[in-house]
Parts: structure tokens; sequence; C-alpha cells
């Protein structure tokens, strides 16, 4: 591919395109953690100015410490269940099949059209896994998933973007049309909501932080038909991008405040 492509997004859609930066730039980084070859070739094919992400070093963080966690929760679920079906909503440029796969799994990548049109335009991705052009809250895209069986739903960076309602509606799409469903989601601590201007790359995009919960007893009504499994959250991540995050992390305020990973499955 000789031409860049230049990616037209805005909003939630464009953070994706910070987050991808993250993963790539720390991928390339000698003593990174996790390897991500996908995205430090990706990255390069695309034409757009990712100096706000490059100088955002909250966010970066942030986003290599979920990236790991997430990392070790979804191989854990993949090793126990090598045959399964995973849903990557809101995936935007994500790699994480490339890293996950064990050439058994099947993989749903799932994003907003406007979004399916960037990542097909560089990824070309068929067979075992494929894309979904669909609103996470829009029902339509449940019976777009053909392959069932056991299901893990991977929701990450996207839960602070929307209304309760909406997170409220697009469980309930997996609750009322998919069993033997696990949901791993990224959540945002509540005191966090409406300060998107923490994190600078995030605040130029025009994001706006919209919702948060620390546990799976604080989704409430969007929790009905599900139960927990675990609370997780993104500081073992710190601890593995940084050792010296170990100095303050022990505070329990600090797992307070820390971006959550709830885990919970379909009773």
């Amino acid at each position: 591919m000789s031409e860049k492509i230049k990616p037209v997004l805005n909003g939630a859609a464009e953070t994706m395109l910070q987050s991808f930066y993250a993963r790539a730039m720390y991928s390339k980084d000698p003593k990174h953690k996790f390897h991500d070859a996908k995205a430090e070739e990706i990255v390069a094919k695309l034409d757009y100015d990712f100096s706000n992400a490059q100088n955002d070093a909250a966010m970066s963080g942030g986003v290599v410490a979920r990236t790991i966690v997430f990392d070790e929760l979804v191989g854990d679920f993949i090793a126990k269940n090598p045959d399964c079906t995973v849903v990557n909503i809101a995936c935007g440029l994500d790699t994480r099949f490339y890293r996950m796969d064990n050439s058994r799994i099947t993989w749903y990548n799932l994003d907003l059209p406007e979004t399916i049109e960037v990542r097909d335009s560089v990824y070309h991705e068929t067979g075992r896994v494929s894309t979904v052009a669909c609103s996470a809250y829009d029902p339509a895209w449940s019976q777009m998933i053909e392959k069932r069986g056991k299901m893990l739903f991977v929701i990450e960076g996207l839960s602070m973007y929307l209304t309760a309602e909406q997170v409220r509606d697009m469980l309930a799409i997996i609750r009322d049309n998919f069993d033997n469903a696990t949901v791993m989601m990224e959540c945002l601590c509540p005191k966090f909501v409406k300060k998107e201007s923490l994190e600078r790359s995030i605040q130029a995009t025009g994001a706006k932080f919209k919702w948060g919960a620390n546990s799976f007893d604080d989704l409430g009504e969007a929790g009905r038909g599900f139960r927990r499994v675990k609370d997780d959250n993104i500081l073992r991540g710190m601890w593995t991008l940084s050792p010296a995050y170990k100095l303050v992390t022990w505070i329990p305020i600090m797992k307070t405040f820390a971006q959550k990973i709830l885990v919970f499955e379909k009773t």
C-alpha cells in the first residue's frame, strides 16, 4: 500500500486512534510487556496527526495498563475455552485477535460504520476474524454474529462515552440474544465523569465522559440477568508498566480511582 489512508472520524470514534497509537508506540519500546507488530505496521499507513496522543502521558499509560490486564483476562478465557467466539465491541483499530489467536477462535470486531470503514480499508479481515458495522446499542448487530457457543464480549474504551441508558441497552442485547455469555467491560471511576480534560488527547477529539462504575453492583438495572465473576482493575497493568507504581497504588484510594474491568456472566 503506497498511499496512506486518511481516517475521517470525530468525537468518541476518533479516540480509538489515540488508543491505537499508544499501543503501537509502547510496542516499539525494547522493554515492552506485549508486542503488537500489527499495530506498528498499521500506524505507519495512516495519515493522521498523532501529536496530541504523543504528548498525553496520562492517556497512553492508561491504555497500555488496561491492554496488559485485558490481554491477561482474555487470554485466560481463551485458554479455558479454545473454541469460543469473541465479540470485540467498539473495536476501533484494536489488534488483540492477532495477539490472542490460537487458530481455533472466532472473532468479530464490532464498531460504528464509519470506524469499520477505516478498519476494513487497512485490515481486510475475513474468515475467523471479521467485522460488523453497527452501533453497540442497536439490536441488529446480534443477528450478524453467526458463530455461537461459548461467548466472550470485550467492551474496552467505550462505556465512559455512553449514557447509563445506552450501557443498559447494550448489555440487554447481549443478555437477550446470547447464551453462555461472559462480559469483560472497562469502566471509568465515576469521580472522573465530565473530567475528560485530564486526558488532553481525548479532550481534543471533542469526546465527553458520561458514565462510570466502580463495581458490578454499580450497574444497577443494566446488570439484570447477569452475575458478578470479578471486579477487576488496571493497577497490576500499571505495576507491569513500571514497578515504581507499586509505591503508591497500595493506597486504598488508588484502587477506587483506577479504571475498572468488570467481569460478569449471564445467569
